[in-house]
């Protein structure tokens, strides 16, 4: 019970160490803000605008079914589109619109082959191809929806004329009548602008298009930056006492080094879980960040990352020997881990190769749970290997911490 209250001692007397220090506060609670000021302010209109989806359509063909079929869904006035409807572009340079594909520029169209009146004519299975990029998901669904609509209305037609042929052929019809009746019912009616469909659909818009907000990725990302960053550079100040010798005057007095060391660990936990709290306040009372429906599993997240700074804070002190080293290390693997794993920008609007060197960072990892809770709406069971994934860079961390803490500063 004794070693307790010397373990709480110290670690509350850390906390007042670092709450009573002005520039300490400023560069680690104060300063971070202004950043999260600012870049909400240039990214707070992002996902504001209801972009409608647009649809490029191209044939091989000179004349033919394909271009009837693009020019009677092909979208002259953009007034008279419903909402949600998109935009059918018909684009008559194939090798351009292939390019465009290729470099990014185009995210991809619906194809018809120099053959496909010719396979619909003969009764043979007509071919559209959709080239789309890889990325392009909700682009190639859409071509896909479209492109089955399309060869549904070929069916369609192709039964009804199979049905006229065949009951006027039981009735005694010659084939020149029965050409003409075949040519009286055009193709693309069922695809023509100006005829009723005999399907109809409603669209209804619950709310207006509201931007994202942008403090709910960029809070979350700075505290996780300046909680570790505040961490690490608190090593400098063990290594201080160090080599002062006031952890040699703590064990004169009947501090073990196991309550010194636990001291120094909970005390770098108060420091975080305090810079943690003001975060998460001034984000939902000033920045109106949503925590989304499992706020504890962002309570969680932001405790383990806590637990890791910590340990990480005190392992760095047990590896290097001067305050300075301390300070050079913490600063360039702080800035370094930052935008690697996802505090600077999103994590998924980077590219494949970022996100794979994040899953080496904890910070990846944290910043990766938060944005799976807070933007994409997912429950705690979602973000159960973000959580393990942290406790294991404590544990690690913690393990080297205890292995090579040391009182003295007589190093060999």
């Amino acid at each position: 019970m004794d070693q307790f209250r010397k373990v709480w001692f110290l670690a509350l007397n850390n906390l007042k160490l670092f709450v009573t220090d002005r520039l300490a506060v400023i560069a680690f609670i104060l300063f971070p803000f202004l950043f999260i000021i600012v870049f909400n302010i240039l990214l707070g209109n992002i996902g504001g605008k209801d972009t409608r989806l647009e649809l490029h359509l191209i044939s091989l063909e000179n004349s033919g079914l394909s271009q009837q079929i693009i020019e009677a869904l092909e979208t002259r006035d953009d007034a008279h589109l419903k909402p949600g409807e998109p935009r059918i572009i018909w684009d008559k340079d194939y090798d351009r619109a292939k390019a465009a594909v290729e470099e990014g520029k185009l995210q991809g169209f619906l194809l018809f082959p120099a053959d496909f009146t010719r396979a619909v004519m003969n009764g043979s299975p007509a071919k559209i191809e959709i080239i789309a990029g890889v990325e392009a998901t909700d682009t190639r669904m859409a071509l896909h929806g479209l492109a089955e609509s399309i060869i549904s209305g070929i069916e369609t037609r192709r039964v009804v004329f199979n049905s006229i042929t065949a009951l006027m052929a039981q009735q005694g019809a010659r084939q020149e009548e029965i050409q003409q009746a075949l040519a009286s019912i055009p193709w693309q009616g069922m695809l023509n602008q100006g005829s009723e469909s005999p399907i109809t659909y409603q669209v209804q818009n619950y709310g207006e298009v509201k931007p994202l907000n942008a403090a709910s990725y960029i809070v979350p990302g700075y505290l996780v930056m300046f909680v570790f960053f505040a961490a690490a550079i608190a090593s400098v100040d063990i290594i201080r006492e160090r080599r002062n010798h006031t952890l040699e005057r703590l064990l004169s007095i009947s501090v073990r080094k196991e309550s010194i060391l636990a001291g120094i660990y909970l005390g770098a936990v108060f420091r975080g879980t305090v810079q943690t709290a003001i975060f998460w306040l001034m984000g939902i009372l000033v920045f109106r960040i949503d925590l989304g429906i499992a706020p504890w599993a962002v309570v969680l997240i932001s405790l383990l990352m806590v637990l890791m700074s910590a340990a990480f804070s005190v392992m760095l002190a047990t590896l290097v020997k001067t305050d300075r080293s301390a300070a050079a290390i913490a600063v360039l693997v702080s800035l370094v881990l930052a935008p690697l794993g996802g505090c600077w920008w999103p994590l998924f609007i980077t590219p494949r190769w970022m996100q794979f060197l994040a899953k080496f960072t904890p910070h990846g990892w944290a910043n990766t749970g938060f944005n799976k809770l807070m933007l994409f709406g997912a429950d705690a069971g979602s973000v159960m290997w973000e959580m393990l994934a942290l406790l294991g860079f404590a544990v690690v961390f913690g393990i080297i911490a205890i292995i090579n803490f040391r009182t003295s500063a007589d190093v060999t």
